[in-house]
């Protein structure tokens, strides 16, 4: 499998919420525009972590996007937290 290429990464820090500290956009091979992840801190302190965005219909929230294996999960978390904590950290 091809090891996917994270080309442009934006990270948007906000007035923190619940754990929400700020909005992270991806753009992937200089092709897909992926925006709207959310990054919050881990509960136990210990750095942050991302969410995928959702739409709630009736009781239910039903997934925009997300990854559907762990390789690609695992390139964009990594990248998105690493420039997360560049900018996010004191």
């Amino acid at each position: 499998m091809k090891t996917m290429k994270i080309t442009e990464i934006q990270i948007i820090p906000i007035k923190p919420r619940e754990g929400l500290v700020a909005f992270a956009s991806v753009v992937v091979e200089n092709s897909l525009y992926l925006g709207s992840l959310g990054v919050y801190t881990r509960l136990d302190g210990s750095g942050y972590r991302i969410t995928y965005p959702t739409k709630k219909i009736g009781n239910k929230n039903i997934n925009i996007y997300h990854p559907i294996n762990k390789e690609t999960s695992k390139a964009i978390e990594e990248a998105v937290i690493s420039e997360a904590e560049k900018i996010l950290t004191p």
